[in-house]
């Protein structure tokens, strides 16, 4: 063996292709593990994306969901969003009406090398984990009308989206007419109704409060008089449907979007949407009746995040007699709603926390 490193030590006339060769080795094996590092390093970020979409999927599980039916889901999703190897949901708590729901999974993967096979290693690790948090969110609202003025019949409906659907439909509706008394502000019959859908699939409408407001001086016993910015002396009769309703309860736990409109078929305009920029700042709200702030102009409203989890708020509409920006005095559709939080399905009130 001696002798021929010797010899070809010596030689002056063979090829230098196989020292040139034996030169590149280290270079090739730098260059090949790097390609593998790089090839790791975007299969983590890959890993990590496909983890944090299932994580948020199995947030938006029915809240009676097993953790076997949950980890089915994070599988699933995760695979389904590119993931590879397995994923595993290590721990998840339902809040309630005052804590949150917390979720934690982890993802592992062997990923196949090719260069650094050469140096037998043929796989490399990849692990991922994911946390996140979900506070308690609007499930339910209770609408109940105090006050309803004006000349010109209008109605005002919710609208909401439900989770996968595209088109929103109507959850609930406050039918005003105009009773003709002939005052400045102008009083009239405002009914409230619930929609919903029977088993056929028709709309069934329930009415669950009907307000009567009169010009005068003598109400009932036990209703209040009161007095308009204009002098004139009214008082309003309310009628609920049953005696002891609070007001219309909607479910709102199923929807992903809600929104308002007032349709006013003698105003301009004569669609006034909450969620819309462009007529948005006729809707005032805020947490006491006496002092109502009117929403920006060209910021739209969103319902869920004005109705305070188990509290009340107050909301008016300027029908469009009045040009806004202007006091609240100015408003003719005036309304509480009481909101009540819990856990749900609604996957944009979850954050990421890992």
């Amino acid at each position: 063996m001696f002798r021929v490193l010797r010899g070809f030590a010596r030689s002056r006339s063979g090829s230098m292709m196989p020292l040139f060769l034996v030169s590149l080795m280290p270079l090739i094996a730098v260059i090949g593990f790097s390609v593998d590092y790089t090839s790791a390093v975007q299969t983590k970020s890959n890993q990590q994306q496909a983890l944090d979409a299932a994580i948020l999927t199995i947030t938006t599980m029915d809240i009676t969901s097993t953790l076997a039916q949950r980890q089915t889901l994070l599988q699933d999703s995760f695979a389904a969003n590119g993931g590879q190897g397995t994923a595993t949901l290590t721990n998840f708590v339902a809040g309630n009406t005052t804590t949150a729901t917390t979720a934690q999974a982890t993802a592992s993967f062997a990923m196949p090398t090719v260069f650094m096979s050469i140096a037998r290693i043929n796989t490399v690790p990849i692990a991922v984990a994911s946390a996140v948090s979900k506070p308690p969110a609007l499930v339910a609202a209770t609408f109940k009308v105090s006050g309803v003025s004006g000349y010109w019949n209008k109605t005002m409906t919710l609208y909401g989206t439900q989770f996968g659907a595209t088109v929103a439909k109507p959850l609930m509706t406050i039918d005003y007419t105009y009773g003709n008394t002939k005052d400045p502000k102008g009083y009239g019959t405002t009914n409230v109704n619930v929609l919903t859908t029977d088993s056929a699939g028709k709309t069934v409408t329930t009415l669950v409060q009907k307000q009567v407001c009169t010009v005068g001086n003598n109400p009932p016993s036990g209703v209040t008089l009161k007095t308009d910015a204009s002098g004139t002396k009214y008082y309003c009769v309310d009628t609920m449907y049953p005696a002891n309703s609070a007001g219309a309860a909607i479910d709102v736990s199923a929807m992903g979007g809600l929104y308002l409109q007032m349709d006013v078929p003698s105003g301009n305009p004569k669609k006034l949407i909450s969620n819309d920029p462009t007529t948005s700042n006729r809707l005032y709200s805020g947490l006491s009746a006496t002092t109502l702030t009117e929403t920006a102009t060209g910021q739209p409203v969103d319902i869920f995040s004005v109705v305070p989890c188990g509290a009340t708020a107050y909301q008016a509409w300027e029908d469009g007699g009045n040009s806004v920006p202007a006091p609240v005095s100015n408003a003719d559709f005036f309304y509480n709603v009481t909101g009540k939080c819990d856990y749900n399905k609604r996957p944009s009130e979850t954050a990421l926390t890992q």
